[in-house]
């Protein structure tokens, strides 16, 4: 098998904590840093000022020469490090600079690869600046130092950088493309906007309901680059055959999302941080409520992306609201919504109380929100809890608790990191409907948390595939049967497992906390590198074949005279 010299490897979220693509791409550095040994380059947008990036640190050091040589070519770059396991090399580019020559761009595009630009909005033009400015760095980054004796990969992440792999076709045709799609945008579209997605899947014409639903250039620049690159892969069997019927090609590889433990604490320091969050995260709810809620409550969570349908919050806080009328609830709940909204800052009541470590018999105005929301009135989680009327009184025994916000240890209020309240944690809960993969519960198992998830997730089908049969919460997941229509059931099931996790005595709970320990190690990095092997070659064999046969067909004619 081929194996690359030098990868590019090119995100949104390459030192831009956003979503699931950054764990994917950070996780994974250090597998291939240790095989590469710097010759793997993450490039990502300078969307920021040099103090606010917490994940990257400039090295005048590195490619110094290069960097004078890049500064004459007109780009504007940091160049440093991902402050990821592995430390990889990582290359910002500052994209504003072309917006200039923004229009000759997409005219370029439409003319070589029939890419609709015309109907752009929102985030369109940014992603298609960076994406062009990645492929720039790349051109002159192999120009300096590299020739066509190195092989060589580059690797675009979601439709954002897909212009940066059909430029890049055009400026260095030697170097191997490889795109992944982690979600489609034509799926995603469907499934946010309440239309069924499964059933119909076979039924749906991509471009035509990308026109109906107003997602035309995401939709053309995602299907062309598709077709245009040495090897397509994505990240599920589910989301593979949804590429299919929507793009209108089937993935050349499928590439599981793996993880890296290294940072999961061990032993006491685990118990520690275990001990902190969960007072920590009870503080919160009886300051909140002026409850005073048990010390053995169980702490159960939702979070991720807010897409309100498609992650599943309604269903979560449906199944929470609910158990507040189940006989067979054996203990008091804190339910949290950890996802980020539109706030504003941290409430000062709240604040006040947590400091002053008092007891308080009385909640606070609206004892369901822990920040302020600029969209209060629009919000669809608060639009939930009043439909609901859920209240948080004092005989809740499900305390339902909305923290709007990106846990970064610095949100005022909770003041830890995602991955430093998660050992807190009792329960988790992703009852997602489109979910392409799921790196959610995948992060809660590694940290021994058991969870929920649906058969709807690449994560939900992968736990079944690797149990042989559908998960159940002793294996530390349990995988729930999801379709487009059975949201009541969805929501009941879920229910009945917490009220039966409830009673489930300290031994049989510490179980399903090494299972799900366990069932992690079947997702490290170590076991589905191969994966990524598998697309290195691939990309590499078609991209060898593509510029031999372009050769010949080029080879000059003989004139006889």
């Amino acid at each position: 098998m081929l194996f690359p010299d030098y990868i590019f490897e090119t995100s949104w979220e390459v030192c831009n904590k956003v979503g699931g693509i950054y764990t994917v791409l950070s996780t994974r550095a250090k597998t291939l840093q240790e095989k590469l040994n710097d010759h793997i380059i993450f490039i990502g947008p300078d969307c920021r000022n040099e103090q606010q990036y917490s994940y990257f640190k400039s090295d005048d050091k590195l490619f110094a020469d290069w960097r004078r040589k890049a500064t004459t070519e007109g780009l504007t770059i940091k160049v440093g490090r991902w402050l990821v396991p592995g430390n990889p090399i990582a290359v910002l580019v500052d994209f504003k600079q072309f917006f200039p020559e923004k229009n000759h761009i997409y005219g370029k595009l439409w003319e070589d690869f029939q890419v609709d630009s015309l109907h752009a909005y929102g985030d369109y033009d940014d992603s298609a600046m960076f994406a062009y400015g990645a492929a720039k760095v790349v051109e002159s980054f192999y120009r300096f130092y590299l020739d066509d004796s190195k092989k060589v990969v580059f690797h675009a992440n979601e439709w954002q950088t897909g212009f940066a792999a059909l430029v890049l076709r055009e400026l260095v045709p030697q170097i191997a493309t490889i795109f992944t799609t982690h979600a489609t945008c034509i799926g995603r579209s469907i499934a946010g906007n309440n239309k069924p997605l499964y059933e119909y899947l076979w039924a749906y014409n991509g471009d035509q309901m990308a026109q109906e639903l107003n997602i035309q250039s995401k939709h053309s620049i995602e299907k062309q680059t598709v077709h245009n690159v040495d090897c397509f892969t994505t990240v599920s069997d589910i989301t593979a055959t949804e590429c299919r019927e929507l793009l209108d090609k089937p993935a050349d590889v499928v590439l599981p999302n793996g993880f890296e433990n290294d940072f999961v604490p061990r032993g006491a320091d685990f118990q520690k941080k275990r001990s902190d969050a969960r007072r920590r995260l009870l503080n919160v709810a009886r300051a909140l409520t002026g409850t005073q809620i048990d010390n053995d409550a169980l702490i159960v969570s939702t979070s991720g992306r807010y897409e309100f349908r498609n992650k599943g919050i309604d269903v979560f806080i449906e199944a929470m609201n609910g158990l507040n009328f189940d006989l067979n609830l054996k203990k008091q709940i804190v339910a949290f919504v950890e996802v980020p909204g539109w706030w504003g800052a941290p409430r000062k009541d709240l604040v006040d109380r947590l400091e002053s470590r008092q007891k308080f018999d009385t909640p606070l105005d609206t004892p369901m929100l822990t920040h302020h929301l600029n969209n209060m009135a629009d919000d669809a989680v608060m639009n939930t809890f009043r439909r609901l009327n859920i209240r948080n009184v004092p005989s809740d025994k499900v305390k339902l608790i909305f923290l709007p916000c990106y846990l970064n240890g610095n949100d005022g209020v909770l003041e830890l990191d995602y991955y430093d309240a998660l050992p807190g944690h009792d329960l988790c809960i992703y009852p997602s409907y489109y979910e392409p993969w799921g790196y959610t519960p995948l992060e809660a198992i590694a940290f021994k948390v058991p969870c929920i998830t649906t058969d709807l997730a690449g994560f939900g089908l992968w736990a079944n595939a690797a149990k042989g049969r559908y998960a159940e919460l002793e294996d530390g997941v349990k995988v729930i049967h999801r379709t487009d229509y059975n949201h009541a059931e969805v929501v009941d099931e879920i229910k009945s497992t917490v009220a039966a996790f409830s009673a489930f005595s300290k031994d049989k709970v510490n179980l399903c906390r090494k299972a799900a320990a366990k069932l992690s190690e079947q997702a490290l990095w170590s076991k589905f590198i191969r994966h990524y092997e598998a697309a290195y070659d691939l990309a590499l064999q078609h991209a060898i074949k593509r510029v031999s046969d372009k050769n010949t067909t080029r080879a000059p004619q003989v004139c006889d005279l």
